[in-house]
């Protein structure tokens, strides 16, 4: 696609993936509306582009703001979600799924009423079933396993629901959507340091940084598995995407599996202190393991990730060093 000048709304632009997905659209010549809430966004996030954007403060559960943010825009990344780390998303089931899906059928019927081009949405690998995640040396999932379902958390169940609602109005209505699944994007960002909502990545790298207050602890008994991909490559592929006819959800992740203990390990080469990490059993750990299969990525969009996990980990510990006194509190 030829981005330049063309009319573009981000929702939830002040997050993590949104605002490096604004940053890179403007690159390329593109004219970017963000609308966030700032419920899991943040001003800091796009404190560097605010003025080249156009920013709406609004909350998507309300369906007027969808449709005001979206007059006129051709194109839309629907990023918007209220979602954290596993210790978020398992304490809070009811609150998830009631405002992601106000957000999700909003945003989606006022795209069909704007008569939006090309809709992207962003549903998450949290869809996979939990019987296909038993154990840490786990199969990579395949988009074909998500059923029959059963995520094990309620933010998979309403991630999976949305796919069907953007399903069904491609169906019936013609939309032209297309559906991505996160597989543990990480990158440079405030608000992926964030107390209650931040992922193990950037958790793992504060504590490092700041070792030895606090205790550089892991969650869970560390031989839990996942993938993670940087944030740089997960933008790449979903612009990618944008460029398809291809209607289908499709992984956008890294098939590289590791375990909970290594990742840590990775973190603390990266910082050059001694550290032996400990092992907290009371906290939530999530899924045994989880890993992508990107068969289909690669065919589709003749994609895969560039960034090794050990690089990107030293872009986002080196990003976190210099932004520290920033980070503070978050």
């Amino acid at each position: 696609m030829n981005w330049q000048n063309e009319k573009v709304l981000i929702g939830g632009g002040a997050g993590m993936i949104g605002s490096h997905m604004a940053r890179e659209l403007l690159k390329r010549g593109a004219r970017v509306t963000v609308v966030d809430n700032m419920s899991s966004g943040s001003r800091q996030n796009i404190s560097d582009i605010v003025k080249d954007v156009e920013f709406i403060d609004a909350d998507l559960r309300v369906e007027d703001n969808c449709f005001k943010g979206m007059l006129g825009n051709k194109i839309v990344f629907q990023f918007a979600a209220d979602m954290g780390g596993i210790g978020y998303i398992t304490k809070y089931g009811a609150q998830i799924m009631e405002n992601n899906t106000l957000i999700n059928l909003n945003m989606l019927r006022a795209a069909k009423t704007c008569q939006v081009e090309n809709y992207y949405f962003s549903s998450s690998a949290c869809i996979y079933p939990e019987y296909k995640q038993t154990e840490a040396e786990v199969m990579p999932l395949k988009e074909s396993d998500a059923t029959p379902a059963q995520p094990d958390q309620f933010y998979g169940w309403e991630k999976l629901y949305t796919e069907k609602l953007a399903e069904a109005f491609h169906r019936d209505y013609g939309m032209n959507i297309k559906i991505g699944r996160f597989h543990n994007i990480y990158g440079e960002v405030y608000t992926a340091f964030d107390k209650y909502k931040g992922k193990a990545p950037c958790h793992l790298i504060m504590k490092a940084i700041k070792h030895p207050n606090p205790e550089f602890s892991l969650w869970g008994d560390g031989k839990a598995t996942r993938s993670y991909c940087y944030i740089n490559d997960c933008i790449e592929a979903v612009l990618r995407l944008m460029d398809t006819d291809f209607h289908d959800p499709i992984n956008i992740g890294s098939d590289r599996l590791i375990s909970v203990d290594d990742l840590a390990k990775i973190i603390i080469g990266i910082s050059g202190k001694n550290i032996t990490p400990t092992h907290d059993l009371t906290k939530p750990q999530g899924v045994r393991g989880r890993n992508a299969d990107l068969t289909l990525v690669r065919k589709v969009l003749k994609w895969e990730p560039q960034i090794d996990l050990e690089a990107g980990l030293a872009n986002v510990y080196q990003w976190a060093e210099e932004h520290l006194a920033e980070l503070e509190g978050i």
